[in-house]
């Protein structure tokens, strides 16, 4: 007879995440540009996020999507945040509730397979991320660490950024059973995080909950993605240079591009993103956005193909992430940094036209 299979069968091999301090890439890179192929790129990108650190009238944005995060790399953009490589973060509502808040609250992803039974998972509810694992009933008390914020903060329209912060605050007093998330470095260090379709993600049915407990949807936290727009391209219209680091693709890579048209439309010049790094699996055949290359965004304005350097690398971000990021940490292009802290300065603001100092 089989051995019926139960929760713990399948949770038992926790995902160790990549630690960029720990291991040098820089001899692979350095090899790496003698060479052409997909090596020769991964080696210009990483001239290139070097670069971005190294001038300091650059302000860098993450742009973030993708499973990456869940499969080993969570602790990457965290240490981007904690040593100043990064002062804005735009991501999918996934990395940052379902993986990064998720294992602030003492929660793991564990090794699975693409070949698992998922009739069988669903009545364990366990969920599969591709080739990992998490315990549903865990995304849930995810979920309700969400409510409790939310019910938490007075009545009126926050943008993601505003409550993603109120969330670093609460995992930051002393609620976080994992120190060093993203979402409290970022709080703590001032880095602001978007989440422009938090909806779509754990995050949006936590909220879904939280509405459905009110009985007057008049007083009620909500969330607008305009204010996101709005804010974000205030960063963009304050910073004398851009660099964006994209990882996977979708709205956070439309969302960081679309704030130097942003800025056109109200009327302020900002030049396009002076650099660009994309990591993507995506066809740039089919003309959808994640695999469209970034001198293709140099025709809408968004990306100077012709400054300071871009670079698209195909490839899967849990290969080429870890190879980027430690080059540009142990080459230490960050240590001469001020540290800018856009979210004390978006806080500071008075009113919607409002640019501050």
């Amino acid at each position: 007879m089989f051995k019926i299979k139960s929760k713990i069968d399948y949770l038992k091999a926790p995902i160790e995440h990549f630690d960029m301090t720990r291991v040098d890439t820089t001899p692979i890179i350095n090899s790496y540009r003698k060479i052409r192929g997909s090596a020769g790129d991964i080696a210009r990108a990483a001239d290139i996020f070097d670069a971005m650190l190294r001038d300091k009238d650059c302000t860098i944005i993450l742009a973030q999507a993708g499973s990456a995060h869940a499969q080993g790399c969570l602790n990457i953009p965290a240490d981007m945040v904690k040593y100043n490589m990064v002062d804005a973060v735009i991501s999918t509502g996934a990395c940052i509730f379902d993986m990064d808040i998720f294992e602030a609250l003492g929660f793991r992803h564990y090794h699975g397979s693409d070949q698992m039974n998922d009739h069988e998972l669903r009545k364990l509810y366990i969920d599969r991320i591709y080739d990992t694992l998490i315990d549903e009933e865990e995304l849930q008390q995810c979920d309700a660490a969400i409510i409790g914020v939310a019910e938490s903060l007075p009545p009126k329209a926050y943008s993601s950024r505003e409550l993603i912060r109120e969330m670093g605050r609460w995992l930051a007093s002393g609620n976080a059973k994992k120190k060093e998330s993203l979402v409290q470095l970022a709080y703590e260090n001032g880095v602001p995080i978007f989440t422009p379709a938090m909806s779509d993600s754990s995050a949006g049915l936590g909220m879904i909950q939280y509405l459905w407990k009110l009985e007057d949807l008049e007083r009620r936290v909500s969330l607008d993605s305009h204010k996101d727009f709005l804010e974000a391209t205030k960063i963009k219209m304050n910073s004398l240079a851009t660099g964006v680091f994209i990882v996977g693709g979708g709205v956070p890579k439309n969302f960081v591009q679309d704030t130097v048209i942003g800025a056109e439309v109200v009327g302020c010049e900002a030049p396009m993103h002076k650099y660009a790094v994309q990591i993507t699996v995506a066809d740039a055949r089919d003309g959808a956005l994640s695999g469209s290359t970034l001198k293709e965004a140099s025709s809408w304005g968004k990306t100077d193909y012709y400054g300071g350097g871009t670079q698209m690398v195909f490839g899967e971000a849990t290969a080429l992430w870890p190879l980027l990021a430690s080059y540009a940490y142990h080459r230490g292009g960050w240590k001469n940094r001020k540290r800018r802290r856009l979210n004390d300065w978006l806080n500071a603001l008075k009113s919607p036209s409002d640019m501050g100092k």
